[in-house]
Parts: C-alpha cells; sequence; structure tokens
C-alpha cells in the first residue's frame, strides 16, 4: 500500500512548447526507491510504466534554468547543457553556447515554432 502512494501522480506536467502531458509521481533530484541516482537538475519524474522494476523512472522534464518555462526534455523542445534550457532561450543566447553546442543544433535543424512561419501543406 505505501509502495502504491509513491506512485501516486501528484499532478500533470505539460510541457508549455509542445504541450506534452503526463502525469507525475515526483519533483526533485533524488527519485524514490533508486538508492544511488541524484538527478543533475530538479526534474519532474514518474514510474516508468513499461518496468516491472520499482527503481525505474522516466524523467518528464524541468524548467528552462533562464525563463523558468516548464519543458520536456525532448530535443525539439530543450537542451541540458550543465543546467536545462528551452530551445527559445537557446536561440535568443546562442553566442553563449559553445561551439559544438551551436554545431549540434544545426545538425537537429530544429523548425522555429513561430506563429505563421511557413502555411501547412495539409488540405
Amino acid at each position: 500500500m505505501a509502495c502504491e502512494a509513491e506512485h501516486r501522480p501528484l499532478g500533470v506536467f505539460e510541457c508549455q512548447l509542445c504541450a506534452l502531458t503526463a502525469p507525475y509521481s515526483y519533483v526533485g533530484q533524488r527519485p524514490p526507491n533508486t538508492q544511488s541516482v541524484v538527478l543533475l537538475e530538479e526534474s519532474y519524474t514518474m514510474k516508468d510504466p513499461f518496468a516491472s522494476d520499482d527503481n525505474r523512472f522516466l524523467v518528464l522534464g524541468s524548467r528552462c534554468h533562464v525563463c523558468s518555462r516548464l519543458v520536456c526534455a525532448g530535443p525539439e523542445c530543450s537542451l541540458f547543457y550543465c543546467k536545462r534550457f528551452c530551445l527559445p532561450c537557446v536561440q535568443e543566447n546562442i553566442a553563449a553556447f559553445p561551439r559544438e553546442i551551436r554545431q549540434d543544433l544545426q545538425k537537429r535543424k530544429v523548425p522555429a515554432k513561430r506563429p505563421g512561419a511557413q502555411p501547412s501543406s495539409r488540405a
């Protein structure tokens, strides 16, 4: 019973860029039932629904270090470089990042998420 309470959702995580939603069961750096795991950032996590092992978890995302937006850990929404940054803040401050990070972003070729950027080809 106590184990069930630990995995009960505390709320619903929602990425402020892509609108991904998922129930989270923990916010912090030391997820429950993990002995030696310390995350490098305060993260929203949930128990891995595909694992029978209680100490398996998924990191959903965290807050952007610059603007405090809640963003998922997906490569189209954020990147982790010492701290979590949403891609709009990365683009605004691109010169502050090392060359390797800038090159990695160019390889990703992430389309800009601006209103009216390009019309959809769907009819």
